[in-house]
Formats: C-alpha cells, sequence, structure tokens
C-alpha cells in the first residue's frame, strides 16, 4: 500500500566545477525509516536500483533521511565521468532533436 509522503517543498541543487558535478535533492516530507534507507524494501528496488547505477557511473550516492524531517539524495561524480559523457554526447544529441541543427 502506497503511504504519502507529504512533501510540500523540493530543493534541486547543482554544482560543478572542474573536479566534479554534484546533484542533491532534499525534501521537507515524512522521510525514510533508517532500516529502509539502509536495507531497503523486500521486493522494492528503489534504493537497491539507485546505488547500483550510481556505482556503475563512478558516482557517489549518500543518503539522508529522519522520520518526519525529509530527505535528502546526493550524488557526486567526478568531472572526468560527468562531463566526457556530455562532451561525446552532445552532438548526436542535437542532431537527433527535430528541428535543431538543420
Amino acid at each position: 500500500m502506497a503511504r504519502r509522503s507529504d512533501i510540500l517543498h523540493v530543493e534541486v541543487e547543482i554544482t560543478y566545477d572542474a573536479r566534479q558535478f554534484r546533484l542533491r535533492v532534499r525534501d521537507d516530507g515524512r522521510g525514510i525509516d533508517a532500516d529502509i534507507l539502509e536495507k531497503g524494501r523486500t521486493d522494492h528496488w528503489g534504493l537497491q536500483g539507485m546505488r547500483e547505477r550510481a556505482g556503475r557511473i563512478g558516482a557517489q550516492l549518500e543518503l539522508w533521511s529522519r522520520p518526519r524531517s525529509g530527505t535528502e539524495i546526493g550524488l557526486t561524480l567526478p568531472a572526468t565521468m560527468a562531463y566526457r559523457s556530455l562532451a561525446k554526447s552532445k552532438a548526436s544529441w542535437f542532431r537527433r532533436a527535430p528541428g535543431v541543427g538543420g
């Protein structure tokens, strides 16, 4: 059974420099129980999937939460991985977009 999160505000922060790319998403919802945050839920793959995907791209994933205090998710990716992928894919992305670049 789905549970209401009671989120009223979400904040997204993106920072990047020559060393790293960082994405943080914060909310003011109910938060996540510490046991679920650490181990995930039985037959649910959301948190585990996020961790696995972050590991595959060489990123560090951090999750913070407390009941009734919201949740924060941080993803940090080394610049060599973040910007290399962007530089390689940018030209092909523009070619595929309808009406862009002829």
